[in-house]
């Protein structure tokens, strides 16, 4: 199982800029106030917003395992690439769990050597890159008829996907006809309303279900992550296992064996009591980077709450930024050595890689002995360690989330160590971490400016407030 190693956020290591051990220990505020939360949020599992703490579990984890398998089987060997349209949660769980799970190569291999389909992912409606993909699709004659498009929007109303979904839907309409074209897209949508559901039921598209309650940061264990991560291969029950296993461990009321409680109290508490609201995320391994993708901006959109749960202005919420080691041992470690000490940096170690590289011996050069017959993951591990021991140098907490190895039931377990750990952070806050407000304006501006019946308001509010521009250089 996963396992945290915090020891580098205390006091003994880091002095006055880390905690006291024993303001963590059973009879402390900390432990009573995990206590107190894991009995609430025991209190409301599976209630409103917090659906997504049923996933992993029958008898939803087993509609999901079947609906998503079946979907996978009816597609099997007839698409060659699969195509996602999606925008933030839709789209960064996809992205996350493929990258941990399959080859680094994978679009790369032959259809022989890759167990499932190409994957790309437009999660942005930049034209360079839309462009560049619909030209790879049109290509050669048989391309675009051995593509599948997965378009995932619980509403069908958010205007990055729908504009895509509607350039898709034109494209196959006009090389392969209307009846063909339906069979070449799924939709990954709400179950019974909204814009994309009606949709779907007039053109006869095949659909998922975005499960009811499950807001788009915490739905990579539904559908709209494991329909993805199956048609590419990965073991989807695998993955729910892992987060099963993770929230049984997240659920206890003692806070020395709750890893999310700890997490959230460490994290929250070196903020407010210790000035260090910027928490860094840095995997040392490049199959884990986009988790920290993922990572960011559940912790971000999550936290981020301009009012408390009583409407008080409490402007809560931490900056996360995503760090990939060694690389950025060369670009971000001296800011965060010798720059304001306001930062909490966590690492991503994996124990068994999987895999190793030995560096060759016989060379000859004297200052490059040390590295003869030593191996990458050998450097890579005495990076990691080396990192810590800077950091601690410098007196900058940190703590090291450590994967025993790389695989579904582990990832699965860090999607739900997160999400549990932002659970219990917006309690520990006293803000509400599963809406989006500040987000919401800028959809409402969007529309109202690319014309949206409705809007108009925003369009002329928009202008008022950024049409005069007098300082351009």
């Amino acid at each position: 199982m996963l396992t945290i190693d915090y020891a580098n956020g205390m006091s003994p290591r880091v002095g006055e800029h880390g905690l006291e051990p024993e303001s963590l220990a059973p009879g402390s505020p900390a432990a009573d106030q995990t206590a107190a939360v894991a009995q609430r949020l025991a209190d409301h599992r599976g209630a409103g917003w917090e659906r997504w703490r049923l996933l992993p579990f029958d008898p939803l984890a087993q509609q999901h395992l079947q609906s998503v398998r079946h979907a996978v089987e009816e597609r099997q060997g007839r698409f060659d690439t699969l195509i996602v349209l999606g925008i933030g949660g839709s789209a960064l769980g996809a992205l996350a769990a493929h990258s941990a799970l399959t080859s680094p190569t994978w679009n790369l291999l032959d259809d022989a050597h890759r167990p499932g389909p190409r994957l790309f992912v437009m999660d942005n409606v930049d034209p360079h890159t839309v462009a560049a993909t619909l030209e790879f699709l049109s290509s050669t004659p048989d391309r675009l008829d051995r593509t599948l498009f997965c378009v995932v929007s619980k509403s069908g109303e958010t205007a990055e996907t729908a504009s895509q979904f509607l350039i898709v839907r034109r494209m196959l309409i006009d090389a392969l006809g209307s009846d063909q074209a339906a069979d070449h897209i799924i939709a990954i949508t709400d179950e019974a309303k909204g814009t994309m559901r009606s949709i779907c039921d007039a053109e006869g598209y095949a659909t998922l279900p975005v499960p009811e309650g499950v807001g788009g940061r915490f739905s990579v264990l539904s559908p709209v992550g494991l329909f993805p991560a199956a048609m590419c291969g990965v073991d989807i029950k695998a993955m729910l296992q892992g987060a099963a296993a993770m929230d049984e461990r997240c659920a206890s009321a003692d806070l020395s064996t709750n890893p999310a409680a700890m997490l959230a109290t460490i994290l929250t508490r070196l903020a407010q009591e210790k000035n260090k609201p910027i928490h860094v995320l840095m995997p040392y391994a490049d199959r884990l980077y986009l988790l920290a993708d993922w990572y960011r901006q559940l912790w971000a959109e999550s936290l981020g709450k301009r009012a408390d749960a009583t409407g008080r202005d409490v402007f809560a919420g931490y900056t996360p930024i995503k760090a990939l080691g060694a690389t950025d041992q060369h670009s971000q470690i001296q800011l965060y050595r010798e720059g304001p000490n306001d930062k909490v940096v966590g690492f991503l170690e994996v124990q068994d890689a999987g895999a190793e590289v030995a560096i060759p011996e016989g060379f000859g050069v004297e200052a490059l002995d040390y590295l003869e017959g030593a191996s990458l993951g050998g450097l890579l591990s005495a990076e990691k360690r080396a990192t810590e021991f800077a950091l601690v140098q410098s007196q900058r907490p940190n703590f090291t989330v450590r994967f025993p190895r790389i695989d579904a039931h582990h990832v699965g377990e860090f999607f739900q160590l997160w999400m549990m750990t932002t659970a219990y952070a917006g309690h520990f806050l006293s803000i509400d971490a599963y809406n989006q407000p500040a987000v919401e304006t800028g959809k409402k501006a969007t529309f109202g400016l690319m014309g949206r019946a409705g809007y108009e308001s925003y369009k002329s509010e928009v202008d008022q407030t950024l049409g005069d521009t007098p300082f351009v250089l």
